[in-house]
C-alpha cells in the first residue's frame, strides 16, 4: 500500500464529505488563517507557477508564527519554496521543510534555486521527483475524487526510479500504462488577483494548477490583490477560476506575490529577486548574514506585507506596474496599458 503524504483519497473523500460549504463570509486576517489552518507537520500545496502568482505574504506569515516538518508540493514553483528553506537553514527549531514533492523549483531568469542545493546536498529534505504534467495530473485527480489518474508520461525515462507512480498492464490496450497517486495536500496556499467574501476567486492570465490544488486540498488560503464585490464576481460566471466552496479564508494583500508577478497588476521585480536570490546563494556558500539580515528586515522586521511593501523604494514599485500591462475584466479584456 502506498504511504500518502496528505490526506489519503477515502480521508479526503469523507473529510470534504463533511466540510461546511455554505456561501458565507470568509474574511480574516492572515494571521487569523495560518494559526488556523496551517499545522507541524501538513502537506502544503503551493499554487501559482514558478514566480508568478506565488503565495509570498501567506509564506512570510508562515515563517513568521514557525511551522516544522512540513510537506510541500507543488507543480513549480521558485519564491515560496525558497523563503521557507531559508527560513529553515537559519533556524531549523522553528521552520523546517520534511519533504518535497515537485516538478520544477528554481527561479528561470535568475537562476537555479541555491537553497534547493543547500537542503538536498546536506541531505536535510526528502525528495520525490516528477514531471510538470504528473503533478498537474496529481492535483487533477486528487480534485475530481480519483485515488489515481492514468498517464503515460513520463514513461520511458528514469523517473519512476524518483517517485511512487505504478505502471501497469492498460486493460483495455494491452499496453503499459503509468498511475499517478492523488495528492491531497492538507492545506493549499493560493494567490489570486481578485476574490470575493465567500471565496470565489477571478485568476486573470495563466491558471496553472491552482484550481485543482485548491479543489484537491482540504482547506485553502487565498490572498488576493484586490477584493470585489460578489455582484462584480458573478456578472462574468465564467471568469470564476476558483469556486467558493473550496475555500476557508480569504484575505485581501496587495502586492501579496510580490517580489513574484500578478498578471496584469504588477511585474517581477527583478532587482529584489536577486537581492533575495543573492542572500540565498551566499548562505549555500556558508555565510547565512546576508540572508539573516534581510529575513530580520522584510520578514522577522514587519508586521504584514504593506509593511514589507513600504521598506522599498516608490520608484521599484512603480516601475513593476508600470511595465505589466492592465486588463479590465469587466470591459472585454481592454488593454488599459
Amino acid at each position: 500500500m502506498i504511504e500518502w503524504t496528505g490526506l489519503s483519497p477515502d480521508e479526503a473523500r469523507q473529510f470534504l464529505a463533511n466540510k461546511d460549504k455554505s456561501k458565507r463570509d470568509k474574511r480574516m486576517s492572515l494571521k487569523e488563517a495560518v494559526q488556523k489552518f496551517v499545522k507541524d507537520g501538513d502537506n502544503v500545496g503551493i499554487a501559482g507557477f514558478v514566480n508568478a502568482r506565488q503565495p509570498v505574504a501567506i509564506v512570510h506569515e508562515i515563517i513568521r508564527q514557525g511551522r516544522k516538518d512540513l510537506t510541500l508540493s507543488f507543480q513549480s514553483a521558485g519564491l515560496a519554496p525558497e523563503y521557507l528553506a531559508g527560513a529553515m537553514a537559519l533556524d531549523e527549531s522553528k521552520n523546517s521543510i520534511k519533504r518535497m514533492e515537485f516538478a520544477y523549483f528554481a527561479h528561470e531568469a535568475f537562476g537555479i534555486s541555491p537553497l534547493l542545493r543547500y537542503l538536498a546536498e546536506n541531505n536535510k529534505v526528502e525528495l520525490e521527483d516528477w514531471s510538470n504534467y504528473n503533478m498537474s495530473a496529481r492535483f487533477k485527480a486528487a480534485s475530481i475524487g480519483l485515488p489515481f489518474i492514468p498517464c503515460r508520461s513520463p514513461l520511458g525515462s528514469d523517473m519512476l526510479q524518483t517517485n511512487r507512480a505504478k505502471v501497469i498492464e492498460c486493460p483495455f490496450t494491452g499496453r503499459p500504462i503509468m498511475l499517478l497517486p492523488a495528492s491531497h495536500p492538507n492545506v493549499a496556499l493560493v494567490h489570486v488577483q481578485e476574490a470575493d467574501i465567500y471565496g470565489n476567486c477571478r485568476i486573470q492570465g495563466p491558471l496553472f494548477t491552482c484550481p485543482e490544488i485548491a479543489m484537491a486540498s482540504a482547506h485553502t488560503i487565498v490572498t488576493c490583490d484586490r477584493l470585489i464585490e460578489h455582484d462584480d464576481m458573478t456578472r462574468y460566471p465564467n471568469r470564476v477560476s476558483i469556486p467558493f466552496f473550496s475555500v476557508d479564508a480569504v484575505i485581501e494583500v496587495p502586492y501579496g506575490a510580490y517580489p513574484g508577478n500578478s498578471n496584469g497588476l504588477y511585474y517581477f521585480d527583478e532587482k529584489h529577486t536577486a537581492e533575495f536570490r543573492g542572500a540565498c546563494e551566499k548562505l549555500r556558500k556558508g555565510d547565512p548574514a546576508p540572508l539573516q539580515d534581510y529575513y530580520d528586515t522584510y520578514i522577522f522586521g514587519v508586521e504584514n506585507t504593506t509593511e514589507f511593501i513600504n521598506k522599498l523604494p516608490l520608484s521599484q514599485i512603480q516601475y513593476i506596474q508600470k511595465i505589466e500591462p492592465g486588463i479590465r475584466l469587466d470591459a472585454g479584456y481592454t488593454v488599459l496599458g
